[in-house]
């Protein structure tokens, strides 16, 4: 909350008013016009009444309440005030949204709607209130700009498939498996051996291959089993689409999606559709030396994928991993960066020799250029060749890279299908 002093001034509107009418006074007075000097009584009059009617106590004006998620934020702004209406003006990435008049009556909520295309950790908006008083004779001081921080959770986009890992796990789940067990497809047909049950007899193989019974013949299935997948995010770059911000002496136009805010939407929407279909998710990140959340799966589980997500962000001086961090057994890595160094790209390279399958993301945004002046393209063209270089050695590593930003939902179906298609790759 946040008060202006208990200063109210007199309006150019009443100055003017009481002025003419001391002119009007004066100039009857002297011309001995009595009509004249009583044109100038009832301003005068309407302006020292209105002057004697101001309100003396400060406005406070309060943001409470922000909720909701990428695209829509609403908060109410609360403004209290002795005088019958206030100005009220909303700021949001640093820039005017509006400003309007509000009949107050001594305490009026306004609700405050803030569209943005950006996640994590940020105010909701900017909110100062500047007093009217009767008549719109005297105003307020305004009073000093107040907000509210909002955690704002990546919004999720549907994926068709997704790429499963070579090896999976559990006696459950939602894929199928090699091993036979029950709830998949037909494996095989064979003699009945003790474990078996009753009801697998298959009896028409057994009357064509036993008909004096002396052998029953059951059929087996495929096991269904679930999906390990871990979540990492480089939180070490956080670039939006004009390089200009890249030295981080501007700060991306909020307007602008940043490369954070796609790895947010991206591992959101992988971890969505992979709890939907009953495996387990994990999350890490490269840029903080922090406990990974571990791999689980239910809603919950989601809600505090989607909850650590918009809580990442940059940390100071990133520092250096001498080794990539643990993973289990089997598990697929999902790797959301932009790649603009040799860490992501030298971990996910060696995560994929130690047998895991591996996914990288790319989620550099649509870079803006054409503002560039000669030196910026040249360093831009510099970083866009050692960067095509990285992703090609990613490949070259069996490192499956897929970009966020073009069509990403077709990109993760194919390698799905291509992961289906290897020998003795989980179905």
């Amino acid at each position: 909350m946040t008060r202006s002093a208990a200063l109210w001034h007199r309006t150019r509107t009443v100055v003017g008013g009481v002025t003419a009418g001391v002119v009007l006074l004066v100039l009857g007075a002297v011309a001995g016009r009595a009509d004249v000097a009583v044109l100038g009584v009832a301003p005068l009059l309407a302006g020292v009444w209105d002057w004697r009617r101001r309100p003396t106590e400060p406005v406070e004006v309060t943001v409470a309440r922000p909720h909701g998620s990428a695209g829509e934020l609403t908060a109410v702004a609360e403004v209290v005030t002795t005088g019958p209406a206030a100005v009220l003006t909303v700021r949001h990435g640093g820039r005017a949204v509006v400003q309007a008049l509000v009949r107050t009556d001594g305490r009026r909520e306004v609700p405050v709607v803030v569209r943005t295309v950006r996640t994590g950790p940020q105010d909701v908006a900017v909110v100062d209130a500047q007093g009217v008083g009767p008549g719109g004779a005297s105003v307020s001081e305004p009073t000093d700009p107040t907000s509210r921080e909002v955690l704002v959770l990546p919004d999720t986009r549907p994926l068709r498939e997704l790429p499963l890992p070579p090896r999976l796990r559990g006696l459950t789940g939602a894929h199928e498996s090699r091993r036979p067990g029950e709830g998949g497809g037909l494996r095989d047909v064979h003699p009945l051996a003790p474990g078996d049950r009753l009801r697998r007899i298959d009896w028409r193989v057994t009357a064509r291959r036993a008909p004096d019974l002396h052998e029953l013949y059951v059929r087996r299935e495929h096991a269904l089993a679930e999906a390990v997948a871990v979540l990492v995010v480089d939180s070490r770059d956080d670039v939006g689409p004009d390089p200009l911000t890249w030295r981080g002496e501007t700060a991306p136009r909020s307007q602008d999606v940043t490369s954070l805010d796609l790895a947010r939407v991206a591992a959101a929407s992988v971890a969505e559709h992979l709890v939907g279909a009953g495996d387990r998710v994990g999350l890490d990140d490269l840029g903080v030396h922090r406990r990974p959340l571990p791999p689980g799966g239910g809603r919950r589980q989601l809600d505090r994928i989607r909850h650590a997500l918009a809580l990442t962000r940059p940390e100071g001086e990133p520092s250096l991993r001498l080794r990539p961090p643990q993973l289990p057994s089997g598990a697929i890595v999902y790797v959301f960066s932009t790649f603009l160094d040799d860490q992501a790209a030298h971990v996910a390279a060696q995560w994929r020799r130690g047998g895991h399958r591996v996914v990288g993301v790319d989620v550099l945004p649509t870079l803006h250029d054409r503002h560039l002046g000669p030196r910026e393209e040249l360093a831009l063209q510099i970083v866009r060749i050692a960067r095509e270089d990285r992703l090609a050695a990613l490949a070259d590593a069996d490192v499956e890279v897929v970009t966020w930003r073009d069509a990403p939902e077709v990109a993760l179906a194919g390698l799905a299908r291509r992961g289906r298609r290897r020998a003795g790759a989980a179905r």
